[in-house]
């Protein structure tokens, strides 16, 4: 591997690119630095329900144990939850091995540092250097200063009760379906749900290590939209595999996504005088649609770059409250320091039980903007040089003044690929796939 770290920890095919060898360099080195200077370090180790974590968490556990890191391991678990118990049990630190919402030949490790936030790019660096220079830290304990591991009982009880204590309402009357995605939340998701009240229609709860994502969860939304139809439900929450996102539906089937989660949290916290400087934090794919329901009443939405690590660096730079992306991570910064699907869930269900009204309703604040995305093929070492295009720059400028502000034109260069992808935003959508098209070939054209 080239480079370790990604924008979400190091995550690779397991037994592959993600070794037990390198997950244990990454429990010494990374645990190490983590827990510099600390008397009797520990660290709180979870996973999700892959086939691959058991011997990832054997390996990086023992990494971190002979490091003289005491690890309090959790078993299966939401990310989330992860920064939760790293602040309930006083630890130094937290561990998550996950790939997220990828396929289960994939895994990861991402790590929480004693404040419950990813680390920074400067620590992961150090870790990189000593990990791919192949360089061994002067750390060896003996005897009684060797790391153990801990067994934490009910972890995930921990998890619901901080939980529980995010709202004021129960759920008594509501109807809700879930899609646990056979992940993380397999067992927290509906049974935090039904001790709050509702009554709770679930699928895809049953983990065996290999069914984790696979036709389901929150990058099959289709799968809750049947679900809510066949039951009646009020609400559907589709969770990915270490469920940090959620995907949302209304009691129609129409799937409330990311943006609209934003919307509806952002105007109800602005109304209670909760959210932060009136400012929503997004990022620049978020849709047009969303700064133009938050400016409707008042509040703002600022962009960062793609990644929930950006918007969570935002939110704590600025003290914004609320911040997230369209693929539903969702971070309520005065309950958790990452995203966490449960907890945006069970705040959408209480807006809807202290309201009186339908996830259909709330969502009607917000209008979804059409959005074309079209990648133009260009010469790999000319990727950037439509910033530089006298032509192209005015061709952009030409067609963002004919939106007048009801549409946008947003430039991203691949970062793996030879393209530039080309996304238009607006009101008419026949209207927005002519520019974007146009737009494309004269990229190609010029930078070819």
């Amino acid at each position: 591997m080239g480079k370790l770290f990604g924008t979400d920890g190091v995550r690779g095919v397991a037994n592959v690119d993600l070794s037990s060898e390198l997950a244990y360099k990454l429990g010494r080195i990374g645990g190490f630095f983590l827990t510099k200077g600390k008397e009797r370090p520990k660290m709180v180790v979870g996973m999700d329900t892959r086939i691959s974590g058991d011997m990832l968490e054997g390996a990086l556990s023992a990494g971190l144990n002979s490091s003289g890191i005491d690890v309090l391991y959790v078993g299966v678990v939401p990310t989330p939850a992860i920064a939760c118990l790293v602040r309930i049990l006083e630890a130094d630190g937290g561990v998550m091995i996950s790939a997220s919402h990828n396929p289960v030949e994939y895994n990861g490790i991402k790590f929480f540092n004693e404040h419950s936030y990813k680390l920074t790019d400067e620590m992961e660096n150090s870790i990189e250097e000593y990990i791919l220079g192949d360089i061994d830290i002067d750390n060896i304990p003996t005897a009684g200063k060797i790391g153990r591991k801990i067994k934490i009982e009910n972890p995930t009880r921990k998890y619901m009760d901080y939980l529980k204590d995010t709202i004021n309402v129960n759920f008594d009357g509501l109807k809700v379906a879930v899609d646990c995605g056979n992940g993380a939340n397999y067992k927290a998701a509906p049974e935090l749900l039904r001790e709050l009240g509702a009554q709770v229609f679930v699928m895809h709860n049953d983990p065996n290590g290999i069914n984790i994502n696979v036709n389901c969860g929150s990058t099959n939304p289709e799968e809750i939209q049947k679900l809510v139809l066949e039951t009646g439900s009020d609400i559907g929450l589709s969770f990915d595999g270490d469920a940090d996102r959620l995907i949302a539906c209304d009691e129609n089937g129409n799937i409330v996504g990311g943006d609209h989660v934003l919307a509806i949290c952002g105007l109800y916290l602005k109304e209670k005088g909760k959210l932060k400087n009136n400012t929503v934090v997004g990022t620049v794919l978020s849709n047009m649609g969303l700064d133009i329901a938050l400016n409707e009443y008042g509040a703002k939405l600022i962009t960062t770059k793609v990644g929930d690590r950006y918007v969570l660096e935002e939110m704590r730079k600025n003290n914004y409250s609320l911040g997230g992306e369209q693929s539903g991570h969702i971070i309520f910064l005065d309950y958790n320091t990452t995203g966490d699907g449960l907890l945006a869930g069970i705040q959408l269900m209480s807006i809807i039980k202290e309201k009186k009204t339908r996830l259909s309703k709330l969502a009607s604040v917000m209008s979804m903007m059409p959005q074309v995305l079209i990648n133009a093929k260009v010469s790999t070492d000319k990727k950037h040089d439509y910033l530089s295009n006298d032509i192209i720059v005015s061709e952009i400028k030409n067609i963002e003044n004919h939106f007048e502000g009801r549409g946008r034109v947003l430039i991203r260069p691949s970062g793996t690929e030879p393209y530039v992808r080309v996304m238009i935003e607006g009101e008419n959508e026949e209207e927005i796939n002519k520019y974007a098209r146009e737009l494309a070939d004269l990229i190609e054209d010029k930078l070819k």
